[in-house]
């Protein structure tokens, strides 16, 4: 009971420090922000065409404030969280990040980056589980590429490597998924997400 009580008291202190958005949203990336993030999916591998890293690093960054006005974000993430879970707010757990962002970043229809779901946290008991998008060069695996998080900043993109996100430790949402009889099968194609 102590433990559980000392993570609440974690867990409200951390999303107290988290400054919350007024109605035009959080920050924008700027331009130097956008052109390290594609700087990066091009450093992903060599066959990574330099105008698709640029476009999906622009997406990650414009989409990411685009959806925190959406989503009316005012409050850090889990407070954003508890009032959607009432219904208070129409959208914003981190799995409707995850989603939208996933889903806007293949309308792209890129053809050498890959966009994958990611969960960390599915099997730990007192942690909160995580949902995030993965952009990876196409062909290679989600734990090789870098994670687009919009959600733990409220709507100000975070992204990384995955193995060095040390906050959050991805697994692919398919393998997850499956660990918990969620899936029993699968289409051609959906193995790898």
């Amino acid at each position: 009971m102590i433990r559980l009580l000392a993570l609440f008291f974690s867990l409200a202190v951390l999303s107290a420090c988290a400054a919350g958005h007024g109605e035009n949203g959080p920050p924008r990336g700027s331009e130097a922000q956008i052109a390290q993030l594609a700087q990066s999916l091009r450093a992903l591998d060599p066959q990574v065409d330099p105008s698709e890293a640029a476009r999906a690093a622009r997406i990650s960054y414009e989409y990411s404030h685009t959806l925190a006005i959406a989503y009316q974000i005012t409050d850090p993430p889990l407070i954003h969280n508890a009032k959607v879970n009432r219904g208070e707010k129409p959208r914003g757990l981190c799995r409707h990040w995850a989603e939208d962002m996933e889903a806007r970043l293949n309308q792209e229809g890129f053809q050498t980056l890959e966009v994958h779901r990611a969960i960390a946290n599915a099997n730990r008991r007192f942690l909160i589980e995580h949902s995030s998008a993965v952009i990876s060069a196409r062909g290679h695996t989600m734990e090789q590429g870098i994670v687009v998080d919009p959600w733990r900043k409220g709507g100000v993109l975070f992204w990384s490597r995955v193995p060095e996100d040390t906050k959050y430790p991805w697994r692919r949402r398919f393998d997850v998924q499956r660990e918990k009889g969620l899936v029993r099968y699968a289409l051609p194609g959906e193995v790898a997400g």
